[in-house]
């Protein structure tokens, strides 16, 4: 999970997520400023976005966009497992605008009465992530079935590990995967460093990842893309402008950055 401002000296923020203390970051740094009340409108100058970790790349710079046409306003990101992502909303994170990866994970928020509708922004498919020596010679699907084929997946409950659960059902396989993770960065680390031989994450990661693993394609990943929809939070504090945020993703500004990445369009 990565909490960032989108600033000069764009930095990581450690998340805790002590709601007061989250709260409470102002342009200046921790406690140099209040957060703008809920439902304060269009002054904000912060807004506050958690998005599916596979939308890191794509959302970075669509905030840096953002900031460059809205002189003066930060976006911050929380990037992580979608599901970890709406527990802390439903749990009283203050946030603006919600993209996960999945109708499922924002269904615990729109159901908890924090957002109204969500529009479908984006697709993703699942791809077989491997080394780029391949060492253990995966070239389909049902090779993460070899007993001494090392595979890394996402948990089951995050949307990439759905995904992957659907995809492997879809073929009849069964995958004992020697590590489960909690979004699809971190699976895509454990191929990137080595420790495992193949992995299932999304086609727009392992394009990322381009020179530090190939991605396999096969034809069951078509029975479980995923859908990604946005919403704007009901109390957002920024107000209009994480409505203004929103629309920039839906413009065909937004949908240009996200094909490149190889998202798909709705």
């Amino acid at each position: 999970m990565v909490f960032a401002r989108l600033s000069r000296r764009a930095a990581a923020v450690p998340v805790a997520l002590a709601l007061a203390g989250l709260s409470g970051c102002g342009p200046g740094g921790p406690g140099t400023a209040p957060a703008p009340a809920a439902g304060s409108g269009g002054s904000a100058k912060e807004v506050t976005v958690f998005a599916a970790a596979s939308l890191t790349g794509t959302f970075t710079a669509l905030g840096r966009d953002f900031e460059a046409a809205h002189p003066g306003t930060e976006v911050r990101f929380n990037f992580g497992s979608s599901a970890t992502l709406a527990q802390q909303i439903v749990q009283g994170a203050p946030v603006d605008v919600f993209a996960a990866a999945s109708p499922a994970t924002m269904k615990a928020v729109t159901d908890a009465g924090l957002a109204g509708a969500s529009t479908t922004f984006a697709r993703n498919k699942l791809q077989i992530a491997v080394p780029a020596a391949n060492p253990a010679g995966v070239d389909e699907l049902k090779d993460l079935a070899g007993p001494e084929v090392k595979v890394a997946l996402c948990a089951e409950q995050v949307p990439c590990g759905a995904a992957a659960a659907k995809a492997l059902a879809a073929a009849g396989l069964a995958v004992r995967p020697v590590t489960l993770e909690q979004d699809v960065k971190a699976t895509l680390t454990k191929v990137e460093l080595g420790e495992v031989d193949a992995a299932l994450v999304y086609r727009t990661d392992v394009i990322a990842a381009a020179g530090k693993v190939r991605g396999i394609t096969f034809p069951e990943a078509d029975q479980a893309i995923n859908d990604y929809p946005i919403a704007t939070l009901a109390k957002a504090p920024a107000g209009a402008a994480a409505k203004r945020f929103v629309d920039l993703v839906l413009s065909p500004q937004g949908k240009d950055i996200l094909a490149k990445a190889g998202f798909e369009t709705p």
